[in-house]
């Protein structure tokens, strides 16, 4: 695409951004030089840990450019908090996203056109639609960014086909830059992402996935309920604990409050309302302990999280990964404890195994759907639907997480996009000028001065659809909520305003036609087979006693050290192994050996020795050293005597 060449930029210095809208002094770690990258015209892909900044790489660049950057990202909830973020910063952005209706999105697509907004955040089943397509080519595009990178991999655990459309749509910007940004990617992954989103050049930064103030854990227990209280009483301040089911949530959270933890829980099944009070108040700790499914985490930039505890095997390292990065982001102590004992293994192979999805179960999905959402032969693609998952399990008297996992398949495929539970305000947007609007009132006498406190409160609502509160405005008229919702649909059936509803049920678009959808089965087979490896990965990490935790993560994804963390499970067993008397010995004779020849610098003692376990050589030679048998100097080991 391109080939360094620098772009146009705003006269305000990048730190200058940073503190005006930040009001940070410094970048955190590699995030200027991925920054410069991107303003150099480069394709550039970041891979910086959880909690690491990534946002900030795409939004500083963007500001710095003129004109405006598209990101693209495949969850819904996060986008929104991005949006409302940069709002609340006095930048212009938007989103358009599954649950908006086309007027909606046509608006905020023209108002990127005439150049109200810096950033427009884009759900990827967006991307190949004709509507936005035909808009984009018309905006003053300088900057691509792409969120969650992982997702346009196949190789990935996430995959999302219709990241697939970015590397397409980046044909009509051929002189725009892409910056790819993840936390989580293996180095097959790595070269995946550049390819699909053709990369000019190979290009990429990677922070240190290492966390030296984490420590991991995989304790081996069968009273899990137990050690969980025991875990939590022993560490002070506020936690994680992930589960696979919302029943669990539940359940786990009232026995820590009959144990006098504060304790409570949080799933997908929540309303909005309910989820935003809970996570608030685990926020500002009024709250301990937030029990949760992994609908719970994504977005939240809370610093001081003493421990994260799953209480099942997790379905990818990357999950896991992810999932345990959300403690200790303040650079404190934290623990990432997973609870695990050999049947879990045993019982998560089984489990997947029930639940994998067959092209013939896919198949059967397509057609049920199209039953139940009254979809005519020919029509139905692009359009998005409220979508109650229980319901519609209930109706065709199947589990709903089988039909979960069908339809992820179904996702995964391209035939559906799926967001899940989400929370749309509702809006209006007057559809009438003001001289119309002004003769509805003289017909209309009573619905007057329920217009005016509309008008007054919500002035901007001629030229976009706007966010409203309908309580708010029922207290303004001295209205009950229902009757202010009346109200509203009165207008609406007037031709006076388009009021669309709030919203919180999941979305489903079906991204083709009733009988153009082609299912791959071979492609859902080698899918299947993927993610049942990557369970199997997960399995290895939990059962293996002689391994670094963190080395063994850190190898998955690609990142070789020979140092141990000194800090896990492992790591830990290991120390106390090395203080019996016959092991102690035998590592004794070895290091004697070596430094008979002379003295050996510290950093090649362990391939000087053969001595792999970082943990095991580092406390033999500090048990030598206390012992007057060698000594540390300037980085070189001596043996005393010679």
């Amino acid at each position: 695409m391109l080939s360094g060449k620098p772009l146009s930029v705003l006269k305000p210095d990048i730190h200058d951004i940073l503190k005006q809208y930040w009001g940070y002094d410094t970048f955190r770690p590699q995030q200027e030089e991925i920054i410069r990258s991107v303003l150099a015209g480069n394709d550039t892909l970041a891979l910086l840990p959880t909690g690491g900044g990534k946002s900030v790489c795409f939004q500083v660049p963007g500001l710095a450019l003129d004109g405006l950057t598209i990101i693209v990202s495949p969850l819904v909830a996060l986008m929104k908090d991005q949006v409302e973020n940069l709002l609340q910063r006095d930048i212009p952005a938007t989103a358009i996203y599954s649950g908006m209706s086309f007027r909606e999105m046509d608006i905020e697509l023209d108002n990127c056109i005439f150049g109200k907004y810096r950033f427009l955040y884009v759900s990827p089943e967006r991307l190949q639609t004709d509507l936005f397509i035909a808009r984009a080519i018309q905006m003053p595009v300088k900057l691509m960014a792409v969120d969650e990178a992982h997702c346009i991999s196949q190789w990935g655990y996430d995959f999302r086909p219709e990241y697939l459309k970015i590397g397409e749509l980046r044909t009509h910007f051929p002189h725009v830059p892409v910056i790819a940004v993840t936390a989580t990617a293996t180095p097959d992954v790595v070269d995946d992402i550049q390819l699909q989103l053709k990369f000019a050049a190979p290009n990429v930064f990677q922070s240190g996935f290492g966390r030296d103030n984490l420590h991991y854990l995989v304790l081996d227990e069968e009273n899990k309920m137990q050690r969980l209280l025991s875990i939590i009483q022993k560490t002070a301040g506020s936690g994680i604990v992930y589960v696979r089911s919302r029943y669990q949530t539940q359940q786990i959270a009232k026995f820590l409050t009959q144990n006098k933890i504060s304790a409570t829980y949080y799933h997908a099944g929540l309303s909005h309302a309910d989820r935003d009070k809970r996570q608030a108040e685990w926020t500002n700790n009024t709250t301990r302990v937030i029990v949760a499914t992994n609908a719970f985490g994504m977005g939240i930039d809370k610093p001081d999280v003493r421990f994260v505890v799953h209480m099942d095997v997790p379905d990818t390292l990357e999950n896991y990964f992810q999932e345990a990065g959300r403690a200790g982001r303040d650079g404190q102590k934290a623990y990432c404890a997973l609870l695990y004992s050999p049947a879990d293994g045993v019982e998560a192979v089984e489990k997947y195994e029930q639940q994998r999805v067959s092209a013939d179960d896919a198949k059967k999905l397509v057609k049920l759907l199209h039953t139940y959402l009254n979809i005519a032969d020919g029509s139905g693609d692009g359009v998005s639907h409220d979508f109650d998952l229980q319901a519609f399990a209930t109706k065709y008297n199947t589990q709903a997480t089988h039909v979960y996992n069908t339809i992820k398949v179904l996702e995964q495929q391209g035939i559906v996009s799926f967001t899940e539970n989400i929370y749309v305000p509702p809006k209006i947007k007057f559809l009438v000028d003001n001289y119309t609007l002004y003769e509805y009132q003289i017909k209309y006498p009573v619905m007057t001065e329920f217009v005016k406190v509309i008008l007054r409160s919500y002035g901007g609502a001629f030229e976009n659809y706007v966010p409203i509160n309908e309580s708010e405005l029922a207290r303004r008229v001295n209205l009950k909520r229902d009757e202010v919702v009346k109200g509203l649909a009165r207008l609406q059936q007037n031709g006076i305003i388009d009021y669309r509803p709030q919203k919180e049920l999941p979305q489903l678009v079906l991204n083709y036609p009733r009988g153009g959808e082609l299912i791959d089965g071979k492609s859902i087979e080698q899918r299947a087979t993927l993610l049942k490896q990557k369970l199997q990965a997960v399995i290895n990490y939990c059962a293996q006693t002689q391994k670094c935790r963190q080395r063994m993560l850190l190898e998955y994804f690609g990142e070789h050290t020979s140092a141990d963390c000194g800090k896990c499970d492992v790591c830990i067993e290991t120390r106390k192994k090395i203080t019996d008397s016959n092991e102690f010995e035998e590592y004794r004779t070895i290091i004697e050996n070596v430094l008979a020849q002379g003295p050996v610098q510290l950093t090649a003692f362990a391939s000087a020795t053969g001595i792999q376990h970082q943990t095991q050589l580092t406390d033999a030679l500090r048990k030598m050293a206390e012992s007057g048998l060698l000594t540390i100097k300037d980085g070189w080991v001596h043996l005393n005597g010679k």
